[in-house]
């Protein structure tokens, strides 16, 4: 949002008023969609220059670092291309999940049209069959901490979720569903 400021003439940016609520709306309708596996609909909810992000060290540029996944529009219509129309080997049979979100906190940016929400995440996943093949009938649970980078474009939409799991510099087995 733009003002004018009378008295000094010039253009003042606000800062885009997200409320937790709405943000907390906006992220258990994100986990509803995953958990449901409505990922055709979770790609809606990006920017088109949107960044979905798993790094595996803090504080680093995943342009010059390596990440468990950095996927921009492309790769992420890709990997829902794989889950929804062609089920790779990982996903079948397909993962069920349980997103639990907690603390989440928004603080403004310096862009007008952007808040940033961080929040603590845990996700059950589960993949059905039986216990003697390696990776079924084991339910894993993956934590850590998301930072959203909300903007307003009519509506919410995802300029970046990055995902840092607790978990991340240690090996992961089969990552082939979406966090």
């Amino acid at each position: 949002m733009v003002a004018f400021n009378e008295s000094a003439g010039r253009k003042v940016t606000t800062a885009m008023k997200l409320t937790r609520t709405e943000a907390e709306d906006f992220i258990y309708r994100e986990s509803y969609l995953l958990d449901n596996q409505a990922y055709t609909e979770w790609l809606k909810l990006f920017t088109d220059d949107g960044i979905y992000w798993l790094p595996m060290y803090d504080e680093v540029d995943p342009k010059l670092n390596t990440s468990i996944l950095y996927d921009d529009s492309r790769l992420r219509e890709m990997r829902v291309h794989q889950l929804v129309n062609k089920p790779h080997y990982a996903q079948i049979p397909p993962s069920r999940t349980v997103h639990l979100v907690s603390n989440v906190a928004v603080t403004p940016t310096t862009r007008s049209d952007e808040s940033v929400v961080r929040c603590a995440v845990m996700v059950a996943e589960l993949r059905a069959g039986d216990h003697r093949q390696l990776g079924l009938g084991n339910q894993r649970i993956f934590a850590g901490h998301c930072e959203y980078h909300l903007r307003d474009c009519g509506d919410l939409r995802i300029a970046l979720k990055k995902v840092t799991l607790i978990q991340r510099d240690v090996p992961i087995e089969n990552l082939s569903f979406l966090l």
